[in-house]
């Protein structure tokens, strides 16, 4: 994985791009300078989990052979302070997946993303508990 980063405006105004030639603008706070520009890194790490999470559940609902009429995570995102760093403590993720199927088998294309497959999960887990609920729209 190769990503390429550049300041695009005075103070903090940067956009990074992927091997792929996709970018993504960055911004900080305007409480420390910034001005809203784009997502902080803090938010595209859980926008992170959030994306790498619905790639599994929906590729793993497709082998199950289920159609996913209408789907969205909402995630919800504490800090805590250790030392010089704010880390995710709590991280809430709430799964909103329109379609006719099992409850049980969606059950377990989440819990089987967040507990194997998500590497984003995987790499929060170590100072975060991720947490999740499930509603269903038939």
């Amino acid at each position: 994985m190769n990503i390429k980063l550049n300041r695009i405006e005075s103070p903090y105004g940067l956009e990074a791009w992927n091997e792929s030639g996709n970018s993504i603008r960055i911004d900080a706070s305007p409480e420390i300078g910034g001005k809203n520009s784009g997502p902080r890194p803090m938010e595209l790490l859980i926008m992170g989990l959030a994306g790498c999470s619905s790639i599994d559940v929906l590729m793993i609902l497709a082998k199950y052979r289920i159609e996913v009429k209408d789907y969205s995570v909402e995630v919800d995102a504490e800090r805590e302070k250790v030392e010089e760093v704010n880390l995710f403590k709590n991280i809430h993720m709430k799964f909103k997946i329109q379609g006719d199927f099992n409850e049980d088998q969606v059950k377990r294309a989440i819990d089987l993303s967040l507990e194997k497959y998500c590497s984003v999960a995987k790499t929060l887990e170590k100072t975060a508990k991720i947490t999740y609920e499930l509603e269903l729209v038939p």
